[in-house]
């Protein structure tokens, strides 16, 4: 049985471990979080995704999935740590580079080392480069001093799945694998072909690493079309919904739907990654990027626009999550904005997130701020501010609207 070391347990890493494990492989989860892997240990999850919870107490009753905050040896060496940017949208790949650093000391020639974690251009070769400098020993491709022997292996692999979906789409969508030498490459999609029943694309890792990139640029533009639409649509006092609606009756048009900003790590981030490398060639790119960035702001202003006709407001918040039917809050131009609304202390708040069970810190301690139930909210508030587009929010009875002042980012109210 192949041994397998994962690096990180979050919305990607668990549930590539769990689902390997239940294809036969010994998995090792290793997180630095000890709360997670306690939880991990005990058969429980501390992320909400379809499934994952039964699928973690499986695997980890079979005894096929393990966890602790150190790694251990394996046959392949999975990293999917978060990579964020530092401010002025620089990448941050220091949680890639400490877990091939970590990981270093366990590696033995002959493993495969792959990079799942979105990252700018040339990363795996950086994972190249410091596993080399923590083993001189080691015949690292893409590195000096490697002249015959059997080597290490180093490739890129990005998740391309969307929360919600993620353990049916780990299996059921292409793969794009590229190595840093072809030996790489081929071993890489020989791993993945064992449990993806898409295809398994070869190419090399700069390719592979451009084209997870690519594919949120590309959904970024195509939303900032829609969210600046939506803006034209406000000036010229004109139903952007029904706009886009008629519009895409052309059999040549499918333009997406426009919302209060762009969220998760995905897509509210990868585009910088392209700029950062070519920040004078970008250019559609960035001004993508910066008209999802401005949207928020537009929002806040509509809501204190219309707060502004109550002397003690209440404004009801619904969603806080980057997208529907879903607890992720990264990046989440939701939350963003509740923070901010509650930070500036515009009115009394009240929280509706169904997929969370409490707020989150930034805002537990706020006297303005509360978590209720739907309900509640809708019959208390005066000003109703629609964020993401939950399943129970689309089934409100259009009747406990009436009398409210209603600010629809997601137009299911419209």
């Amino acid at each position: 049985m192949q041994r397998i070391c994962v690096m990180g347990l979050g919305y990607i890493g668990l549930p590539s471990a769990s689902l390997l494990a239940a294809n036969g492989y010994q998995v090792h989860g290793v997180d630095v979080n000890h709360a997670v892997v306690d939880a991990l240990n005990s058969g429980d999850v501390l992320i909400y995704e379809p499934s994952l919870d039964v699928m973690v107490k499986s695997a980890v009753s079979s005894g096929r999935l393990t966890s602790a905050v150190e790694p251990a040896k394996a046959d392949i060496f999975i990293l999917a740590v978060p990579t964020p940017f530092h401010e002025g949208h620089l990448p941050n790949i220091k949680y890639v580079e400490a877990a091939s650093r970590t990981i270093a000391p366990y590696l033995e020639a002959g493993n495969l080392v792959i990079l799942e974690s979105t990252s700018p251009v040339g990363t795996t070769e950086k994972v190249c480069a410091w596993i080399k400098e923590e083993r001189q020993d080691l015949l690292v491709p893409g590195t000096a001093g490697n002249n015959g022997g059997e080597q290490l292996y180093v490739a890129y692999c990005p998740e391309r799945v969307l929360p919600g979906r993620i353990l049916m789409e780990l299996v059921s969508n292409d793969r794009v694998v590229g190595g840093v030498d072809m030996a790489s490459t081929a071993k890489a999609v020989a791993f993945y072909r064992s449990f993806v029943e898409g295809e398994v694309c070869a190419t090399n890792a700069r390719t592979a690493e451009l084209v997870k990139l690519t594919e949120n640029s590309f959904r970024d533009v195509n939303i900032a079309f829609a969210n600046e639409l939506s803006l034209i649509c406000d000036e010229l006092n004109i139903n952007v919904w029904e706009t886009i609606a008629l519009a895409n009756r052309h059999p040549r048009v499918n333009i997406l739907q426009p919302g209060p900003g762009v969220g998760g790590h995905c897509i509210a981030v990868d585009p910088w990654f392209i700029v950062s490398s070519v920040p004078n060639t970008a250019r559609l790119i960035r001004t993508a990027r910066e008209v999802n960035d401005y949207k928020p702001q537009v929002v806040m202003d509509m809501v204190k626009t219309k707060l502004g006709s109550f002397t003690a407001p209440v404004l009801a918040c619904l969603g806080l999550s980057f997208k529907a039917n879903i607890d992720d809050l990264r990046e989440s131009p939701a939350l963003y904005i509740v923070e901010t609304l509650a930070r500036e202390n515009v009115a009394q708040m009240l929280v509706v997130e169904p997929y969370v069970t409490e707020l989150p810190a930034s805002l537990q301690d706020r006297s303005n701020v509360q978590k209720r139930d739907l309900k509640d909210a809708l019959d208390m508030a005066d000003v109703i501010l629609l964020l993401v587009d939950h399943n129970e929010f689309k089934q409100v009875d259009k009747s406990q609207l009436l009398g409210k002042v209603v600010v629809d980012t997601r137009g299911i109210y419209n």
